[in-house]
């Protein structure tokens, strides 16, 4: 790590499965990776960071970063007093050349102090807000809505509708559709889109089809797929995994 300016590098290596547990910073933090894909959980929301894309973490925001493949996590930390950006919520930005190549000149050490704050000046300006939204995966707290919960996180192409999850979880499906909304303030049908979703995300950034993706998440075609990602995250895959 490399504490120089207003701006601390720091990398990261991580391998595929592996997380850091939560916890937070002093600092803002951009959270990138110039290989593999990163996933980001702060409090149930969830981010899927392919190289075309970073977050940006306000500081004090507590979040645990992991890897779904092999990556390097490509951390930016900011002073939040001699920072001129103050976004208050976590915010995927863009990532494309430059910002990419700015990152690695400001990781070198053998910059002066007044080349190294020229690039920093710069950095902000290049940070540029994406439209998508994260997606909301809240935990149940309901012992019967966790056993189904985790046979969907295990397995999110599992076929079985609520009736079958309420019978294995002895409950009736008029009990489970409320214990669903009561603990995750969804229905169980959006619940199981939004598992499916955040599966398929890191697949896609792997640059698997599009009709491959759909099938092994539980989508009988790839339009059913493409119209509940667009509904979920705000715009296509293609889209997503592009930096604008």
């Amino acid at each position: 790590m490399e504490d120089m300016g207003a701006i601390i590098v720091g990398h990261f290596p991580l391998t595929s499965g592996e997380w850091i547990p939560p916890h937070s910073h002093t600092h803002h933090q951009l959270a990138w990776t110039r290989r593999g894909v990163l996933s980001v959980n702060v409090g149930g929301l969830y981010w899927v960071l392919p190289p075309t894309r970073a977050l940006w973490l306000p500081a004090g925001v507590t979040h645990a970063t992991g890897a779904t493949r092999d990556a390097v996590l490509c951390s930016l930390y900011l002073a939040p007093g001699r920072c001129p950006l103050d976004w208050p919520e976590p915010t995927a930005v863009g990532v494309d050349g430059l910002l990419a190549e700015l990152i690695g000149y400001l990781a070198r050490t053998d910059l002066s102090d007044d080349a190294r704050l020229r690039a920093e000046a710069v950095l902000p300006d290049l940070l540029r807000p994406l439209p998508t939204r994260p997606i909301d995966v809240p935990w149940p707290t309901d012992e019967r809505v966790r056993m189904v919960a985790a046979a969907l996180l295990a397995d999110p192409a599992d076929p079985r509708g609520l009736e079958a999850h309420a019978r294995a979880a002895g409950v009736s499906r008029r009990t489970l559709t409320r214990l669903f909304a009561r603990d995750t303030g969804m229905s169980f049908d959006r619940w199981r889109t939004h598992v499916r979703l955040r599966a398929a995300l890191p697949l896609l950034a792997e640059g698997q089809p599009v009709s491959r993706v759909a099938h092994s998440v539980g989508y009988a075609t790839a339009s059913a797929f493409l119209a509940a990602f667009r509904r979920t995250v705000g715009t296509t895959p293609r889209r997503y995994l592009l930096s604008h």
